[in-house]
């Protein structure tokens, strides 16, 4: 394992309800002509935040800090925007766990070591509900283990083995990868027949 590797994440839960959240909820698209990702965080979900007029749960003070989000179905679906899960990140959110997510939103969450486990519909509404009523109580993903833990309650995650692999080993940042290895990253280049000009 490296010195990233992510082997299990730990801390306050925050419980976001609702079934098919989409990328333009958790960052509205005004915000996608930023430069850079910086300041992202104060506006995630900004609008349902305003609609809400101070009831949305990341305006709860009792989910103040919270680093585990607890999702329902299809959470993260729509565009392909990377700003979704960088608005989270820099909220402080470090993982999430929900019933399904998103494809595209689970490999760009994935690209900045957040992972994104599943459990089973009642489990969510059972972790949701017991965060609610103890919103103190830490959360724990292991990875490892294949477990998620609350107190009392217990549930075995599911993660596709590569995802679980890549997190473990610590070689979840595919372009760090590909930065860190410019010699390896040119030979692969030169060999590509539709940049040598399909010669030899």
């Amino acid at each position: 394992m490296t010195d990233s590797a992510i082997t299990r994440v730990a801390g306050r839960g925050l419980p976001l309800r609702g079934n098919d959240i989409d990328t333009d909820r958790i960052i509205p698209a005004r915000y996608l002509r930023a430069v850079t990702f910086d300041g992202l965080g104060e506006h995630a979900f900004e609008d349902d935040r305003e609609q809400a007029n101070g009831a949305h749960p990341f305006d709860d003070p009792r989910f103040a800090g919270a680093a585990i989000l607890v999702v329902n179905n299809n959470f993260g679906s729509g565009s392909s925007r990377e700003h979704a899960p960088q608005a989270l990140m820099r909220w402080g959110v470090r993982a999430l766990i929900g019933q399904s997510f998103g494809e595209i939103f689970f490999g760009n969450s994935l690209t900045l070591g957040i992972p994104c486990v599943v459990l089973a519909e009642s489990e969510i509404v059972q972790l949701q509900d017991a965060v609610a009523a103890e919103p103190t109580a830490e959360i724990t993903i292991d990875l490892e283990e294949r477990a998620v833990t609350l107190g009392d309650l217990s549930f075995s995650l599911q993660i596709p083995d590569p995802v679980r692999d890549s997190l473990l080993s610590g070689r979840w940042d595919a372009l760090g990868e590909l930065l860190g290895a410019p010699d390896e990253t040119a030979a692969v280049h030169d060999r590509l027949p539709y940049v040598s000009g399909f010669s030899g």
